[in-house]
């Protein structure tokens, strides 16, 4: 299929959730995103989530990372739609959030990351088995990731669907897609 009509059907798909399956569905992502191996991570980019689109709640990821692994620096993106570039702000709270007019939480103020970033947790629509991700159509993402050595998460409510036709060399793989199922892992073409 290609991702124009694989972003329709997950976007209805996630439209049809209750209220209720979201927070279930998001612990569940979440008791996977706990085994990940944090050793060698410094700094972790998390995604913050849309609340009205359905989308998993990433700050139980935020929560348990500051519980279990203080000492790593999580950041979070505020998009410049001018540009079409995401830009990266240390998470210090709800409290210094705001929706911008399509709905996203950013930061508004705060120091600005330009350093590393050892993993980073991406929002997504649709994913193959290949590790490709169908995203909202904007290519925050795969801008930001292109060149970037880091480990590359997707998050998804839903298992992985049929192969996306219409991928480019902009498409970025992910290494690893957490499902409330299963987390696959991309690098060794396996699925655990």
């Amino acid at each position: 299929m290609k991702k124009a009509e694989l972003r329709k059907l997950a976007l209805n798909k996630r439209k049809l959730l209750s209220p209720s399956a979201i927070p279930a569905l998001s612990n569940q992502l979440l008791a996977h995103f706990s085994r990940l191996d944090f050793s060698e991570v410094k700094t972790i980019h998390v995604f913050l989530p849309i609340v009205e689109k359905n989308e998993p709640d990433t700050f139980l990821f935020i929560d348990w990372l500051r519980n279990n692994h203080p000492d790593i620096k999580i950041i979070v993106p505020k998009a410049d739609f001018e540009t079409a570039l995401m830009h990266n702000y240390v998470y210090s709270g709800k409290d210094g959030l705001e929706k911008n007019l399509y709905d996203i939480l950013e930061p508004q103020k705060g120091e600005l990351h330009s350093g590393d970033v050892e993993m980073v947790i991406i929002p997504l629509l649709a994913f193959d088995e290949r590790g490709y991700r169908v995203g909202y159509g904007k290519g925050f993402y795969d801008r930001f990731l292109q060149g970037l050595t880091t480990l590359k998460v997707g998050v998804s409510f839903f298992e992985s669907g049929d192969d996306i036709e219409d991928v480019n060399e902009h498409d970025i793989q992910m290494d690893l897609c957490i499902t409330p199922h299963r987390v696959y892992d991309f690098r060794k073409s396996v699925i655990r």
